[in-house]
This record gives structure tokens, C-alpha cells and sequence, in this order.
């Protein structure tokens, strides 16, 4: 699928760049006990190493927050995915596990302290943009909620935004349905490209293992 990054947000962040995974004739079910467990036992690691940290203070959590100020989103009002989950494990209100796909993303999510989104391929139409959310622009999220798109990071299709590392919308949400899908991973802009590169393709090679299928990655930048 052609995906791009927007000229205006190269131009606030010129190391800005995603991983971006595509998967083909996947299985969504249950996650193995596998997933589950290490799901459960790295969170509770997570909740143990914060006891004597700031959590707005480890790198990633900290990068994400200041692109976010960058693209004009209050971070405080409007938490990253990614700093969202920490906050739930910092409670010990622990994530329980949803589905193989859902468990995944947030494992992953939670090592690298970054934003990653996990879409239905066939309910998107290139080409995705990687844009900045334009005045009155809003969707219905996976929270429940309407959420204002305006100032904030986002992922839009041909027909409009479908995702955001803040909240995705209830337009492609990969389901046990799901036979074909798409993942964006948020990098941190610091990290170099070799890490960038090697961070998608340990993803996309531990999701490929659970739920089998064929898939191709790609470092997507502002150069």
C-alpha cells in the first residue's frame, strides 16, 4: 500500500518516520499461553521498575510527549498510546488479554515505549497518509468516544482518518475477522534507521509466528 508522511510534518520533524508492516492471509484468535504470559509478567516487571521512576521521564514516553507538543496537542490532555498503557500498569489496572493481534501490538508497544497501530487492510484505501489533523476534523475512537483530530498526529486513508498514535477510530479495527492487516509502528524520530529497521522486522517476524500468513516491512521517512 503507498503510504507518505505529510510535508508539514517534516518539516517540525525531519527525523520523523514509521515502520510499516503488511500481513496476507493472517489467523486472529486467541492469543497462546506464550503471548499471554509474557504479556503478563513483562507488565508486571514494568509496574516494579516504576516504583522509583518518573514515568513521563523513560525516553520514549518523553520523545512522544514532545511531538506531540510540536504538532500543538496538549501531551497531558491527550496521552500517546503508548504512555496510556504504562499508566494502566503504573495503577495495576494490568491489561488483559484480547486477542493475539490486540496482545502483540501492546507487547511491543510497552518494550519500545512507542505508539503502535494494527488496522484491517481490506477496510482502508490507499493511499495513507501520515498527517496532522486539520480544524474540525474528529472521528469515533476505540474509547468509546468522539475525539477531536485537530493539532494531533494521525493516520488518514482515501476516505479519511482511520488512526493516531493518541486513540484509533472504530473504522478498520483488525478483528478475529481480520485475514489481511496493516501496522504502523509511530519510531521514535531518534532512533537510527538500522534500529528502526531491526525493531519492525522483530514485530513483524513474532506476529507472523502466531498468526502465520506472509508479510513485508518498510521504513517509511522524511528523506
Amino acid at each position: 500500500m503507498e503510504i507518505r508522511i505529510s510535508a508539514e510534518i517534516c518539516e517540525l520533524i525531519p527525523d520523523f518516520k514509521i515502520g510499516v508492516i503488511e500481513y496476507r492471509n493472517i489467523t486472529v484468535g486467541d492469543s497462546p499461553q506464550m503471548v499471554k504470559g509474557r504479556l503478563q509478567l513483562f507488565q508486571e516487571s514494568i509496574f516494579f521498575d516504576l516504583e522509583n521512576k518518573q514515568l513521563t521521564d523513560l525516553p520514549g514516553i518523553k520523545e512522544w510527549r514532545n511531538i506531540f507538543k510540536k504538532a500543538g496537542k496538549d501531551p497531558n490532555r491527550y496521552r500517546h498510546s503508548a504512555e496510556a498503557l504504562f499508566r494502566r500498569i503504573q495503577k495495576q489496572n494490568y491489561l488483559s488479554s484480547i486477542h493475539s493481534a490486540i496482545d502483540i501490538n501492546n507487547f511491543f508497544s510497552l518494550q519500545y515505549q512507542v505508539p503502535i497501530g494494527v488496522y484491517d487492510y481490506d477496510l482502508l484505501k490507499a493511499p495513507v497518509v501520515i498527517r496532522i489533523g486539520k480544524e474540525g476534523e474528529a472521528y469515533n475512537g476505540l474509547n468509546g468516544r468522539s475525539n477531536s483530530l485537530e493539532h494531533l498526529i494521525l493516520s488518514s486513508d482515501a476516505t479519511g482518518p482511520f488512526g493516531s498514535p493518541f486513540v484509533d477510530s472504530d473504522k478498520a479495527p483488525i478483528t478475529v475477522n481480520t485475514r489481511n492487516a496493516l501496522q504502523i509502528i509511530y519510531l521514535r524520530p531518534s532512533s537510527s534507521d538500522e534500529d528502526a529497521a531491526k525493531l519492525t522486522e522483530s514485530l513483524m517476524n513474532m506476529f507472523t509466528q502466531v498468526h502465520g500468513g506472509e508479510a513485508s516491512y518498510q521504513i517509511v521517512g522524511c528523506q
